[in-house]
């Protein structure tokens, strides 16, 4: 019996710590990849796919645990999404636009427990339903208009600044949103997913507390979105 509970507590001290450092991989990667723009080298990356799909491989292997913090749940499903999405480009790199890729978002890419994902199940089954629209700042769909890809992992432990930072950085980025007190020229992120940020007045203080921008009761107007690959 003792034997038992000695590995069980081995086991579990093990688990834990595969969890902390699953995203160690994916965080070298994106240092040596991507740059502080979040333009992507697909195209030396390229070299380096067995990396990125054993990196992926981890994650089906070691889902969330049932004991996991929110913020543990979001890391694992925003980096995954990400390494999916990059790895997506680079099965049909070289292209010029993720859209050249037949069903990108629902085709499946991911399997844990078990049960298979397409990016949109991840998206919209998952990470949306995890009530916090910040992740629309954290997920990347390879595209120049999407928020840039983050070239450090997303860990539990710093999430909450994380996400406030890739939030601000989209917003105050004037090739997305056009931002003065009186118009917004908002991405169409805003617009596709305006449920997530809740009523006019609501998304409106989104907005102001993220950007820090005081707003006069503003036009809302919504840009083109580029699909051009972000390298």
């Amino acid at each position: 019996m003792k034997n038992l509970v000695f590995f069980l507590l081995i086991l579990s001290a093990f688990q834990l710590t595969a969890q902390k450092n699953k995203h160690f991989r994916w965080n070298q990667m994106l240092q040596k990849f991507v740059n502080e723009n979040g333009q992507v080298d697909y195209s030396n990356w390229l070299a380096d796919k067995d990396n990125l799909d054993a990196y992926i491989h981890t994650l089906e292997k070691l889902p969330p645990l049932e004991i996991s913090s929110k913020e543990a749940v979001l890391a694992y499903w925003i980096n995954a999404y990400n390494a999916l999405t990059v790895q997506l480009i680079l099965k049909h790199y070289p292209l010029k636009s993720i859209k050249e890729v037949n069903d990108p978002w629902d085709t499946e890419v991911f399997e844990v427990n078990e049960q298979k994902y397409t990016l949109g199940n991840i998206e919209h089954d998952i990470l949306r339903k995890l009530n916090e629209p910040r992740i629309h700042f954290a997920i990347n769909c390879a595209s120049a208009s999407c928020p840039k890809l983050r070239n450090t992992a997303f860990k539990e432990k710093q999430l909450e600044a994380q996400l406030n930072q890739v939030t601000r950085d989209f917003l105050l980025d004037s090739t997305k949103n056009k931002l003065l007190p009186n118009q917004l020229q908002l991405s169409r992120i805003f617009l596709w997913f305006g449920k997530d940020f809740g009523s006019k007045s609501e998304r409106l203080e989104f907005i102001k507390t993220h950007s820090g921008i005081l707003l006069d009761n503003p036009k809302i107007d919504y840009l083109p979105y580029d699909w051009s690959l972000n390298k």
